[in-house]
């Protein structure tokens, strides 16, 4: 095996999802060259790859956001003459989408795997394929990625995941005064994702107790403002930047601890070592959690709504000490949330 083209094309939590299968790639062939097409918006994670050769990042989003530019158009041009540049040995899709499925196909190469229809995003990308993945075991999204390319292309994982990043250096020191960063990634993409904001300012007291600097990043306006109130309500906290990808992956790497919900930059802080605590409310923690004993942890599920107790039980696991939960907050005896 002399080259390989791995697709995963988005999003931000599944660039990190991947990461594992790459290890085990280079392991397997140490002499291969690995080229990962992304899509523009999600390439800088695998630009921070170890072992990934080079990066192919059509503006698939952005071309669909700003109206089909001409200038977007180019850019995906451009990225299919990158594609079109190198023979591969196997192409590998492991998103299993109609974009993910036409690059396959549009990849110089005879051999190109992909899932069977039925665990397909959208089952006609079969059309791709010239072998299909054989079945998994009953696995989180990370190891059943790694156990169906193994299987196909015959080599055996290891146990253990292992992530290799090399995030870039920040232009200055983060937190050069030695105050520990705990940052909380309170945002979700949907209404029901959320976690109630009065649990996140006892979490954010608890950790100010321990000694933390409470960081809360954001994306939209409105975050902007729930991450305000939230700064309003936890002594010390500190609403960050509007920041970049690269940006906020530095501030992660630079904190001691995080904890957010199920979202690309906590599945970044777990894939860097850092110790994460990884909330769920509407997606399956079997599936998508992280679990390192010692390192992550993940609470509440599709449906369950974890207390604030669970969540500073489980930052003491991750830290090696008590949390210690705020005073004065009264909770409802349900569900162990603060009542507002």
């Amino acid at each position: 095996m002399k080259r390989i083209l791995l697709i995963k094309i988005t999003s931000l939590g599944d660039m990190v999802h991947t990461l594992p299968l790459v290890h085990d790639l280079r392991r397997a062939y140490p002499g291969a060259k690995i080229d990962w097409v992304a899509d523009a918006s999600c390439a800088d994670i695998p630009r921070w790859t170890v072992g990934i050769d080079r990066v192919i990042a059509p503006p698939l989003r952005q071309f669909k956001k700003n109206g089909k530019k001409w200038r977007d158009l180019r850019g995906i041009l451009g990225a299919v003459r990158d594609l079109r540049r190198e023979p591969y040995d196997v192409a590998i899709d492991v998103h299993g989408v109609y974009k993910s499925a036409i690059v396959a196909r549009l990849s110089r190469t005879r051999r190109r795997l992909g899932y069977a229809a039925e665990f397909l995003g959208e089952s006609r990308a079969e059309f791709a394929y010239t072998e299909l993945f054989g079945p998994h075991g009953d696995a989180d999204c990370r190891h059943k990625m790694r156990l169906v390319v193994a299987n196909a292309l015959g080599y055996e994982i290891e146990p253990q995941e292992t992530c290799e990043l090399s995030i870039p250096k920040p232009a200055a020191p983060l937190a050069a005064d030695g105050v520990p960063r705990a940052m909380l990634f309170h945002a979700t993409s949907a209404e029901i994702k959320k976690w109630p904001q009065a649990n996140w300012i006892e979490v954010g007291h608890a950790l100010s107790l321990r000694g933390y600097r409470v960081q809360l990043p954001w994306g939209s306006q409105q975050e902007h403002e729930e991450a305000k109130a939230l700064a309003a309500a936890i002594p010390g906290a500190e609403v960050l930047p509007r920041m970049s990808i690269t940006e906020c992956a530095q501030r992660v790497d630079a904190a001691a601890l995080v904890v957010g919900m199920d979202t690309g930059f906590v599945h970044l802080a777990d894939a860097l070592g850092k110790p994460t605590v990884m909330l769920f409310t509407a997606t399956s923690r079997p599936h998508f959690g992280v679990n390192r004993p010692g390192q992550s942890i993940s609470v509440g599920d599709n449906g369950v709504r974890p207390p604030v107790d669970e969540v500073l039980a489980a930052v003491a696991q991750v830290t090696g000490h008590g949390a210690g939960a705020s005073q004065g907050l009264p909770r409802d005896r349900a569900t162990g949330d603060v009542s507002a």
